[in-house]
């Protein structure tokens, strides 16, 4: 069995200081340099959603029925006191209670959407940029590392230190791409596809309800009677 002191000195010539300062600190700031902080920090939180199931809109489309049902019976106005938790299900609901028309409700739907692809796109995107810098970091500790090995070409006991940050430095940024950006980017991908899939089947519930509603909203402004029969 393996103990923590032979997998300190197995670990131990694979771990340098400097070129994982060079790797790190090298990728790290060529990302924070080339994205925007609102970017940054919603890459940084989406961390926490890597692990989460798929997106499902099931409970939204019950809830969206079970509005549905308490608009029918105690009218639209009712729904103004409803708790909505999903932001974009909420965004729809005040914009019906609102009186706007289907058209608007609709379009509004697809704003929110498409905005929430664009974050969760922004997120993937940073953590690819990472993949893509890190290698280039490498690289840079890589040709650090030779120059050191240059310099101290008179004195070959000095020597193995800095092939050595030369030579980690690579596989320092070969790692951090292929084992941490690039699969961190892939799974946020695939959620924000999924969760676009998802949404788009409440787009259609929204709307009718939205088109549903209408008349009752408009018929006072109109001066015109509606009959329950019509809009039930």
């Amino acid at each position: 069995m393996t103990t923590a002191p032979d997998i300190a000195q197995i670990m131990g010539p694979f771990l340098d200081p400097l070129a994982i300062s060079i790797v790190g600190g090298g990728t790290l700031l060529a990302v924070v340099l080339r994205t925007p902080m609102r970017d940054l920090s919603r890459a940084l939180a989406a961390l926490g959603t890597i692990g989460r199931r798929r997106f499902d809109a099931g409970p939204l489309l019950d809830q969206v029925a079970a509005l549905g049902r308490i608009a029918r019976r105690h009218g639209v106005m009712a729904l103004d006191r409803s708790v909505i938790a999903d932001a974009d299900v909420a965004a729809a609901i005040a914009a019906i209670v609102d009186g706007r028309p289907a058209a608007d409700v609709e379009a509004l739907v697809q704003h929110h959407r498409r905005a929430r692809i664009d974050r969760h796109v922004a997120a993937a995107d940073v953590w690819s940029g990472m993949a893509e810098v890190a290698p280039a970091m490498g690289m840079v500790g890589t040709l650090i590392g030779l120059v050191g090995m240059f310099v101290k070409m008179d004195d070959p006991a000095a020597i193995g230190g800095s092939m050595a940050i030369a030579l980690l430095a690579t596989l320092y940024g070969a790692l951090l791409a292929n084992l941490v950006a690039a699969p961190v980017a892939a799974r946020l991908r695939r959620h924000a596809r999924e969760e676009a899939v998802e949404r788009l089947r409440l787009e259609a519930p929204l709307v009718a309800l939205a088109a549903r509603e209408q008349p009752r909203s408009a018929a006072p402004s109109l001066g015109i009677p509606v009959p329950m029969a019509d809009v039930a």
